[in-house]
């Protein structure tokens, strides 16, 4: 079957996997085992009776990183699962899924499944021979955004495995997006009660490529900076805290933060949980 069994000292562990709670303590592997190494990853989740905007929307996102060579992560369930692994192979890209099952029983079986067995990776904790059990889903969701480098949620009930995904990526340190739906469907309420908490909003693949460093818009020139703002300068691409701030730029903290409160007035700077200071997608920022 192709099956390939990893360790921690295996050179194809991920590493990503080392540093998360309650990390794995060995994997199976079948498919192309060298996208284990491959990055940036991201994780796409949501529910598994989404509505066919949900549906489209997790093809969209997942073709357009595809489009930019990351890889796509999930969990092989019906609905925004198998729409994400569907619409990364359909754009040529590659795809891992992570199972609650043995990969060589992949759960559910059919078309996705043997889809992402011809192009990308079927990942599991559980050796061959393992049957789906229901106590394994919501602990294959610590490794689906453990892998990633962000996750993005696409349609989620008040009460979903797709936030159980996105606390682990918090408590993991990943980025966590989530595309608004409409307030009056069920189907939202899980990705509006995120955004609350501090998920980024999302509302078209350029803003998560931005913020992932993968895109950057051309522009006319018009209104751009030739040269930033010090504090803008040193958060792209990074997440940080007053005190890295200051050391980056060599200034107090006093009037930095005085600063860092304006910028984010602006809608420029975001401060996220744990006094950290991000940007906001150029695409979300406001005019």
């Amino acid at each position: 079957m192709g099956v390939l069994h990893l360790t921690p000292s295996s050179p194809s562990w991920p590493e990503e996997l080392r540093s998360i709670d309650a990390p794995p303590i060995e994997l199976w592997a079948r498919g192309r085992s060298e996208l284990l190494a491959r990055r940036p990853r991201v994780a796409i989740v949501g529910s598994r009776s989404p509505t066919p905007y949900g549906e489209a929307q997790a093809r969209r996102f997942a073709e357009a990183l595809a489009r930019y060579g990351a890889v796509v992560v999930s969990g092989l369930a019906r609905g925004i699962d198998a729409a994400a692994h569907e619409g990364t192979v359909a754009a040529g890209g590659d795809t891992i899924a992570v199972l609650g099952s043995g990969v060589d029983r992949p759960w559910p079986a059919g078309d996705t499944a043997e889809l992402v067995l011809a192009r990308g990776l079927l990942l599991s904790e559980h050796p061959p021979g393992s049957a789906p059990r229901r106590h394994h889903f919501p602990l294959r969701n610590r490794l689906i955004s453990g892998l990633a480098c962000a996750v993005l949620v696409i349609e989620a009930a008040h009460a979903s495995g797709s936030l159980i995904t996105a606390r682990w990526a918090a408590d993991q340190g990943r980025s966590v997006f989530a595309l608004p739906g409409r307030v009056d469907h069920p189907m939202a309420r899980g990705c509006h009660r995120l955004i609350r908490e501090g998920a980024t909003l999302v509302e078209a693949p350029e803003e998560l490529l931005e913020d992932l460093g993968l895109f950057s818009p051309t522009g006319t020139g018009e209104g751009e900076e030739e040269n930033p703002h010090p504090v803008v300068a040193a958060l792209t691409g990074e997440t940080l805290t007053v005190d890295e701030l200051c050391v980056r730029l060599r200034r107090t903290a006093g009037p930095l933060l005085a600063e860092l409160i304006e910028l984010e007035l602006e809608g420029i700077v975001v401060r996220a949980p744990g006094g950290l200071y991000r940007l906001v997608p150029r695409a979300t920022q406001r005019l």
